[in-house]
Formats: C-alpha cells, sequence, structure tokens
C-alpha cells in the first residue's frame, strides 16, 4: 500500500471559517504533502458531498450523528452524482468516502470517528480468449488495434496509457517507459515485436515528434471508444471498460506462468497482495479443469459398455443400477 500522507495539523481557528474555506485550505496542503491529482479529486468529492449535505451547518458543529445520518442516507438513496448505483457500488464509494473524511477530521482535530463501512469483495471481470479475437476483428482503423494490442500486452492503466510520449518507447530493448503512474513511481513494462512494430508504423503515419503523445485521445475519448469496439463486437460494455483489460493482461500472464514477482513489478502494485487476486483466478481456472476432467471420468457401464454421464446412478442406455460395487471399482 501507499505511504500514508503526513498531513500534520490544521492551523489553530481554522474552524472559525466557513466550510468551503475550510476544505480549500485542506485541500492545499494535501496538495503540498505530494498527493496526486487523483487523490485531491477524490478527496474533495468525499468531503464536499459530505457538506453539501449538512447545509449551512458549521463544521466545528458537526457531532457524530450528523455523520452517522450523512452515511445511512448514502447507503439508502445513494450519491447525488450517481442515483442508479447498485448497492455494492454504493458500499464501494462510502468505503473510500468515510476513510478520506476521517483523515479530514482528525486533521481538523475533531473528535468524530466514523465506523468502516466494509468494502464489498472485488469482482474481476476477465475478456476470454473468444472475446478478444471477437473485439480484434471488430477494429476499423489502426487506432483501435494498436489501442487493444497495447492494453492486452503492457498492463498499463488507462492514465498511464494516456500519458506515453514517443520519446518513452525504446525501440531496441522493447520498452515503454511509464512516467504517469498511480503512486508517481516511475517504471518501465516490456512489449512485443508486433505491438512494437504497429507503434512504428503509427508514428510514422501521424509525424508523430518525440514530445507528441501516441496516444490522442482523453479518459472520455478512449472509453467511448472502447464501449463502440464491444457494440460491434457483440459484448457487454461493462466487459470492455479499460481497466478490465489490465485485468484479462494480468490473468493470462499468470496463466502463462509469469511470476507473481514479475508481475507485481510490471503492473506497478506497491504491495503483492494486490496482485495476489489474480492468483486466485487462476486457482479457479486450475480447479475447474480439475473438477471437468474428473466429474467426466466416471467410467463405462458394466452391462452395455457405454460411457456414463457425471453422477450417474444409473445407466441411461441399458438401465443398469450403479452401485457401490461399481463406483469403489473405477477407484
Amino acid at each position: 500500500m501507499p505511504t500514508k500522507l503526513d498531513l500534520g495539523s490544521a492551523p489553530e481557528g481554522i474552524l472559525e471559517l466557513d466550510n468551503d474555506e475550510i476544505l480549500a485550505e485542506f485541500l492545499a496542503v494535501l496538495e503540498s504533502t505530494g498527493a496526486s491529482r487523483d487523490t485531491v479529486k477524490a478527496y474533495k468529492a468525499a468531503i464536499k458531498d459530505f457538506l453539501e449535505f449538512i447545509g449551512n451547518k458549521p463544521l466545528r458543529e458537526v457531532k457524530l450523528r450528523d455523520v452517522i445520518s450523512w452515511k445511512n442516507e448514502r447507503l439508502r438513496n445513494g450519491f447525488k452524482h450517481n442515483k442508479v448505483a447498485g448497492d455494492e457500488a454504493r458500499r464501494t464509494t462510502l468505503h473510500y468516502y468515510t476513510l478520506f473524511l476521517n483523515r479530514f477530521f482528525e486533521w481538523l482535530g475533531l473528535r468524530i470517528r466514523i465506523p468502516k463501512v466494509k468494502r464489498p469483495p472485488r469482482r474481476i471481470h476477465v475478456l476470454s480468449d473468444e472475446e478478444v479475437s471477437r473485439l480484434v476483428k471488430a477494429v476499423r482503423d489502426p487506432l483501435d488495434l494498436l489501442l487493444l494490442k497495447l492494453l492486452l500486452s503492457t498492463g498499463l492503466r488507462s492514465k498511464e496509457l494516456l500519458g506515453v510520449r514517443v520519446m518513452d518507447i525504446d525501440f531496441s530493448n522493447k520498452l515503454i517507459r511509464v512516467r504517469e503512474t498511480k503512486y508517481g513511481r516511475e517504471r518501465v513494462v516490456v512489449v512485443t515485436s508486433d505491438v512494437l512494430e504497429l507503434l512504428r508504423a503509427w508514428i510514422k503515419m501521424n509525424a508523430l515528434k518525440p514530445e507528441d503523445r501516441i496516444i490522442p485521445l482523453t479518459y472520455t475519448g478512449l472509453y467511448k471508444r472502447l464501449r463502440t469496439l464491444a457494440k460491434r463486437a457483440g459484448i457487454p460494455g461493462y466487459k470492455v471498460r479499460p481497466h478490465v483489460f489490465r485485468h484479462t493482461f494480468a490473468t493470462n500472464a499468470l496463466r502463462k506462468g509469469l511470476s507473481l514477482y514479475s508481475l507485481q513489478r510490471i503492473l506497478g502494485h506497491s504491495d503483492i497482495k494486490t496482485t495476489q487476486i489474480y492468483l486466485h483466478l487462476t486457482v479457479d481456472d486450475i480447479k475447474r479443469e480439475y473438477e471437468r476432467v474428473m466429474e467426466n471420468s466416471r467410467g463405462k457401464c458394466s452391462v452395455c459398455g457405454r460411457e456414463l454421464p457425471v453422477a450417474a446412478t444409473f445407466c441411461p442406455y441399458c438401465g443398469a443400477r450403479i452401485g457401490s460395487e461399481e463406483l469403489l471399482s473405477e477407484i
């Protein structure tokens, strides 16, 4: 996990300011600690949501019951920016919002501790080989193909992908330097020869300069392009979000024998426990394959000699009962 930010304590008398001024002060402190833009944005969203809920009530007058009321309201009815989100999405959002608010209250010196909201287990969606093939067949232009190949072969986050510039590509060593990382630590990822050829052709086709970004899209543009591709391929949109490609890359890499440590370095995880999520997926693969093979090895009927279906207690062809003796003889 990333190191906990040292926010120190709020200046004396800050609670005499109005709520918006207090929030601005806090966000300035947060930025000064080196927190990423995404982190600052997440804190701001959480705190603003709570401040809107309490209305004109000054923060110095806030009690635990106010926070509990906010929490229960959000669990029941969701958030203003997304009223239609399901229970799982609400709980996940609230899990993080309560963490951020607790840090905010701690900084202010308020003796309020919000009970944690348990985060639902993560559901990881992975594209099947058949779905990947359908996406490739649905490609209509070089950018679509480049996006698919880069996402599926590098495991880059969307922000990282969109931040890659021509000068970040080392064609000689088959590496891409990743600068815009989640936790601010640069890393390199390896790329395959076929992806390098696509990159070379794309750079030449568009006469890109060293400082130019490879992918000329915003996050919204990337998301929309992938959704369009999914629609053409007949795949549900939720399965073709940018992060699903990262999950697909990681799962496939482990299936093909890449070590967990190497995968951690490629994905840029600060804690190997995050990477181990994908290990669980491959264990499930093994379990399913084992059950498919073993459960289907029921053998043949001792009377008619025909193959017996899974879990059969009698032969569907001749009616012979499969007794304990026959079952034991299979062992």
